[in-house]
């Protein structure tokens, strides 16, 4: 850990431009305000720690929402752009590429300053550093970068206040393209570990919010020892890429984290120990004991052949639990129908199977499927225990095998919604196989996972992309709404409406109950950036960004009639005065 005491230092790690401010602070985020954030704020992911992404503003609702205009837009930095703005106070805090924080003026798009944080001419950045998330606590805006660093800025002027490593990028990268939430004061992070950097850069950390101290790391990848060990005796330094590349959720009530991770490299588990092991913790939800980092409970939701990752949103919730039996595929036969429960639930992975659990215990409830998959064969509902399709198993180098869904999803990163207003989640999802071909000789050929992958749309569709809403409480499906291009992150508000965004560069508002479009507007570029809505001076905006992502462009190849742009792009807008 570093603090940065004189100008000479600074400079070496970044470059600040400070241009007036309309204010000269905002009040300190407290733990108090991220558990039960004021209404025209946004501050973290997807809003609250339960990653619901739903606003409770209705200034903007179905009847007015077809006068939304254009407010103010900004150009954003090169590379891969899905970011997701904070708002606290009127003051907007973006996320850019390449580790570039910017504040600015909501109501307007002023700049007020911004960060550049100087990286080393050596990093390697496969992912150019995507930054899907910052945090706020106290006066300290707090990232996760290229170099695998987490450090804070002083959120009025921009400076960097402190800075602390966590893996070496020259031994042990990771990529930290995910950033932080704050847990009772604590930073957590997780990250995608590359197989170069060994299982040494798959951790889960926390850090201190005020000071950057390390107060523990996890490791997601099961070491070596006992009699059941889950990788077949694979050596420890063989075990990788079991990565948390995506933003996890906090219940500050049981004191838990929740974590999705991702597949191994290579993928194909012959390749590995074989077919047989569950290569712990990969495709499972994680949940931490937020003081210690010690895993509590895992659920394993699938082995993973296919690069079919589980690392998606968690949303809890406290709800009704009541399976409808003509819906539901696979219903714990110990549920007491209608019985209250604490749950984690959501899409958590890339297959598009609606899993509902016990976020206490990890008691597995009920799990439905909603696009056509062809992965998972069966779940064993006395015990949760999911089984593989054996058809769909590849078994030596050289087998070709159909896959559904591809590698894109399904669900991917792109982030669903929940509204307490109708009890429904919804979830952009992609209607997508691929034709998986085992490489013939991994040992010569750089590939992650092992196979090389041709996509395609699902037998029987014409649409990439849709959205399902489906009941939290019976797990039915409501609605669904179907279209030719991919679909992208969600935002559900009291004023009951969805919106929702595409590849295609649309950005839409549909009615929470019926999912129909009621206004719309073409952006030009693909909608990658996770949208958000707050109020400065009680006017409501919403605010939504454009860019490029390896999934969405991967989904245009999908549909080439389609051409839309990949600008970085800020659109902010909000009702006529």
């Amino acid at each position: 850990m570093k603090f940065v005491k004189s100008c000479a230092v600074f400079v070496l790690f970044s470059t600040v431009f400070n241009l007036p401010v309309f204010a000269d602070t905002t009040s300190p985020v407290t733990d108090t305000m991220l558990q039960n954030p004021d209404p025209g704020d946004w501050l973290m992911w997807r809003r609250t720690l339960n990653s619901w992404g739903y606003s409770p503003l209705e200034q903007v609702n179905r009847d007015n929402v077809d006068q939304l205009a254009l407010v103010w837009a900004r150009p954003l930095s090169e590379g891969i752009q899905e970011g997701t703005p904070l708002v606290h106070e009127g003051i907007m805090y973006m996320p850019n590429p390449l580790d570039i924080v910017q504040a600015i003026r909501a109501d307007t798009g002023d700049v007020l300053w911004q960060y550049r944080r100087k990286l080393p001419d050596d990093l390697r950045v496969p992912f150019p550093s995507i930054n899907r998330n910052i945090a706020i606590h106290g006066n300290l805006i707090i990232d996760t970068s290229a170099d695998d660093y987490v450090y804070a800025l002083d959120k009025d002027a921009g400076k960097l206040v402190w800075e602390t490593q966590i893996l070496d990028y020259r031994e042990h990268p990771a990529q930290q393209t995910s950033g932080p939430i704050i847990a009772n004061g604590k930073v957590i992070s997780g990250r995608g570990c590359e197989p170069r950097g060994g299982p040494e850069s798959c951790v889960i950390t926390a850090h201190d919010a005020e000071t950057g101290e390390e107060l523990w790391r996890t490791p997601t990848i099961e070491k070596p020892g006992g009699k059941n060990d889950s990788w077949g005796g694979i050596p420890y330094e063989e075990r990788l890429h079991v990565g948390t590349w995506l933003v996890p959720s906090y219940d500050p009530e049981l004191n838990l984290i929740y974590f999705g991770t991702s597949v191994t490299s290579p993928a194909p588990k012959f390749m590995l120990g074989g077919n047989d092991n569950k290569y712990l913790y990969h495709n499972s939800t994680l949940a931490l004991n937020a003081d210690t980092g010690g895993i509590v409970w895992y659920y394993q939701h699938l082995v993973d052949h296919w690069d079919l990752d589980h690392a998606f949103e968690r949303l809890l919730i406290d709800t009704v639990v009541a399976p409808d039996e003509d819906e539901v595929t696979w219903i714990n036969p110990n549920l007491k129908p209608g019985e209250k429960r604490k749950v984690v639930t959501g899409v958590p992975g890339k297959n598009g199977v609606v899993y509902t659990l016990d976020r206490k215990t990890g008691e597995f409830l009920w799990a439905r499927p909603t696009i056509y998959q062809n992965v998972l064969k069966d779940i064993d509902t006395a015990t949760g225990e999911a089984m593989v399709n054996p058809e769909v198993l590849f078994h030596e180098q050289g087998d070709v095998k159909d896959i559904c869904p591809s590698g894109h999803g399904g669900k991917n990163w792109p982030a669903g919604s929940y509204s307490p207003k109708t009890g429904a989640m919804y979830m952009p999802m992609q209607n997508t196989c691929s034709t998986i071909t085992v490489v013939p000789d991994a040992s010569s050929v750089e590939s992650v996972y092992g196979f090389s992958a041709r996509p395609m749309i699902a037998p029987g569709k014409k649409n990439v992309g849709a959205i399902h809403s489906i009941s939290v409480e019976t797990g039915k499906t409501l609605w669904k709404y179907e279209q030719r291009a991919a679909t992208t992150s969600l935002l559900a508000t009291a004023g009951g409406l969805l919106f929702s965004g595409d590849v295609n560069g649309r950005f839409r508002a549909h009615d929470q109950k019926t999912g129909k479009i009621i206004w719309e507007v073409n952006l030009g570029s693909q909608v990658t950036g996770y949208p958000v809505t707050y109020r400065v001076g009680g006017r409501q905006y919403v605010a939504v960004s454009t860019g490029s992502a390896w999934s969405t462009s991967g989904l245009l190849g999908l549909t080439p009639e389609l051409r839309s742009s990949n600008a970085n792009m800020l659109f902010v807008f909000a009702l006529p005065r």
